[in-house]
């Protein structure tokens, strides 16, 4: 890709390449931003821009390339990559980034692509905006779901999708999947008290999560907290999915889907540090996220161990008190935060209750009479939840349901997620 100023890296530039190279080679949106700054030489306010530029774009992709086919004689898909991703990206700054100048939105977009493009871009820009930043939606009442797509950049599938399990809380939902979500922080209670944590980060404690301080950004008070193992990022949900567990000390514990560790670090503080979890993932690259993070947190009961969920440990079968089996899911609750979980082929999140269910099969299979089995996803999705632990509880008539429940982002102020509270039988 040539640009008019190939040589300087900017906020702006860097997040043309990462745009196109999301697109180019299907990378998480995170894991490009994390790579790309690392190897940038970009300040504090411009790695701000830049993160902003693409996770925006990135959640608001539907929208931004509705709006180019209202101006460009070519429809977005068919414009080259450079072109298209410099549209959206001055474009999401017209529209979603009050404190940019226009005239740098617009001057600036335009100037990332080759100079046969300039004017292109430069035309485009400054048409929506002598049409005073209007777009004009598709009609509601004519076709609902194509309305919600354009409105809220989310797949006309999965707004299908989405609207099977919240029907006319559809508008809601999608709204607040858009919606910038606050952070929080679970406290390190082997450390330090909630109370003791929220003054030091000037937090907010949460109304519906225990041991959760909530703050606006993660400045170098909470990092530094972060690294002396005072607290770590846990979503309100993932909180809540931790305590339904109701892990006490002394008891042994198996988290059978543990990665990168949060729930069973979670657990491991409510047991006081006694006792013993067992932390089990298949992947076992990941696991030393979780042995380096307990060392960070103080926590010395957590023994970790490479598994599929689906072939239980037979040294350990009937032995657990609790057994937390938060199983790999379409995502769906957390689109929030990881925007790009938006444009997943639906097929592939068809076929993931074919794997949910045995994995929950081989988590109940480690616990013992009187024992607690938890199944939990991030997503709201009803296959992979509902239908799900209903299949579970019929075929395996020794255990009964607590509790069960689904959490919604725009209901509860947190993550989508699923819950369901299970007993064996003494």
């Amino acid at each position: 890709m040539k640009t008019n100023n190939p040589k300087k890296t900017t906020a702006r530039s860097l997040a043309l390449e990462s745009l196109i190279a999301l697109e180019r080679d299907g990378r998480y949106s995170n894991l490009e931003i994390n790579s790309a700054l690392v190897a940038s030489s970009l300040g504090g306010a411009d790695r701000g821009l830049y993160t902003r530029l693409v996770y925006g774009v990135t959640e608001r992709r539907i929208t931004l390339d509705y709006i180019i086919g209202k101006y460009s004689r070519l429809p977005a898909k068919d414009l080259d990559p450079d072109v298209r991703c410099a549209l959206r990206m001055g474009l999401y700054q017209l529209v979603w980034m009050d404190r940019i100048p226009e005239h740098a939105a617009v001057g600036e977009s335009a100037g990332l692509v080759a100079k046969r493009s300039t004017g292109f871009v430069n035309a485009i820009l400054r048409s929506f905006l002598r049409d005073g930043k209007r777009i004009d939606l598709p009609d509601r009442t004519a076709d609902y779901m194509t309305y919600l797509s354009v409105a809220y950049s989310v797949p006309r599938d999965l707004c299908e999708l989405l609207h099977t399990s919240v029907g006319d809380e559809i508008e809601p939902l999608l709204e607040a999947m858009n919606r910038e979500p606050q952070i929080a922080l679970r406290v390190n209670r082997l450390k330090l008290s909630v109370e003791e944590a929220a003054a030091k980060v000037g937090g907010t404690v949460s109304d519906i999560a225990p041991d959760i301080v909530k703050v606006l950004s993660l400045d170098d008070t909470v990092k530094a907290g972060i690294e002396e193992g005072l607290w770590f990022v846990q979503d309100e949900a993932s909180r809540i999915t931790a305590v339904s567990v109701g892990a006490k000390p002394g008891e042994t514990v198996v988290d059978t889907c543990a990665c990168p560790g949060g729930k069973s670090f979670s657990m491991a503080i409510d047991m006081n540090n006694t006792g013993k979890l067992y932390s089990f993932d298949l992947h076992k690259n990941k696991l030393s996220l979780i042995k380096s993070g307990a060392e960070k947190l103080g926590i010395t009961m957590i023994e970790t161990g490479c598994r599929d969920a689906r072939e239980p440990d037979e040294s350990l079968i009937g032995t657990a008190d609790r057994v937390l089996c938060d199983a790999p899911c379409s995502g769906l609750g957390v689109i929030a935060k990881k925007p790009d979980i938006r444009y997943k082929d639906l097929s592939q999140v068809g076929r993931l209750p074919e794997i949910q269910y045995p994995v929950l099969c081989g988590a109940a299979a480690y616990v013992k009479d009187g024992g607690t089995l938890v199944y939990s996803t991030c997503t709201i999705n009803r296959a992979e939840n509902e239908e799900i632990a209903e299949k579970f509880l019929a075929e395996h008539p020794e255990f009964t349901l607590e509790s069960m429940r689904t959490f919604y982002p725009h209901r509860d102020g947190c993550d989508g997620f699923f819950c369901a509270v299970m007993t064996k039988k003494s």
